[in-house]
């Protein structure tokens, strides 16, 4: 555990999913993954007892960390309101607006050990912010970061890859084993780096478009796109682009899931 973080005798608490990193090797490869600059912006989400916190905070980087639990507020501003480039934010991360720490035209570093309960729309929300974001590191459960880096026919390849890759490119770092926290959790974690395309790789595709037709083709993981896209995208519709109606959506790449969108948008529903 850092020498300036939080009580260590705070108990995790189980609404907030809270797991605390402690391994301290696990805490320096991530601080190097990261690799902090005095220049930078970094947003912390869910800082705990304020591990990672403390390796953030000293490379003299601007920092705002983000902590729902009120219990831990205190003794986190007693381990780091010393610095002047720290701010706590007692706020839920869900509901944070993260444009309201940007100043000028500065991009933001965002990095936290998730909990895991809402690992997928937190993830969701900052995509929807992801011009104003620079990279994210985050400690998530190895199937989320799975299904992250996902490639088309696999089991992990749906809806949250997808999204993810169309605004970003995404890599699993290392994986983290239960033992580095306490509490220990019941599955396997891993490092995740996500980074903004600073040019968008389809620059003439509608978002909200292809996240319905994504959403819509993933409904029901076992039909094809026929039945999953009924009454949104018709047979020749589909078949204009090359793409057989009679396949799953998991077979098809990101690229043809952007075709959909576009032709979608051109096209009426049988």
């Amino acid at each position: 555990m850092s020498k300036h973080s939080a009580t260590p005798t705070h108990q995790a608490r189980k609404r907030f999913g809270q797991n605390f990193l402690r391994d301290p090797g696990i805490i320096d490869r991530l601080e190097r993954a990261i690799a902090p600059a005095q220049s930078q912006h970094l947003v912390e989400i869910g800082p705990g007892l304020g591990a990672l916190t403390d390796a953030l905070v000293q490379s003299g980087c601007q920092l705002d960390a983000i902590e729902l639990d009120r219990d831990l507020v205190t003794p986190l501003l007693a381990a780091f309101s010393i610095h002047p480039n720290f701010t706590l934010h007692s706020a839920d991360a869900l509901k944070f607006d993260f444009a309201s720490v940007v100043r000028g035209d500065e991009q933001l570093r965002v990095v936290g050990n998730l909990p895991y309960n809402i690992s997928t729309p937190l993830i969701f929300r900052l995509l929807e912010q992801a011009t104003i974001i620079k990279d994210m590191h985050f400690m998530l459960q190895l199937e989320v970061v799975q299904r992250l880096t996902s490639q088309p026919g696999t089991k992990h390849w749906g809806r949250l890859g997808i999204m993810a890759q169309y605004l970003c490119r995404t890599e699993l770092l290392f994986e983290v084993p239960p033992e580095a926290f306490d509490p220990a959790p019941k599955v396997q974690s891993a490092i995740i780096r996500l980074t903004p395309h600073q040019t968008p790789l389809f620059p003439d595709c509608n978002a909200a478009v292809l996240e319905k037709v994504v959403k819509a083709a993933f409904a029901q993981r076992r039909k094809t796109l026929r039945n999953n896209l009924k009454g949104i995208l018709n047979n020749e519709a589909i078949e204009d682009l090359d793409i057989d109606p009679g396949c799953r959506a998991e077979t098809l790449e990101l690229a043809q899931f952007v075709a959909l969108a576009k032709q979608l948008e051109t096209s009426s529903p049988d």
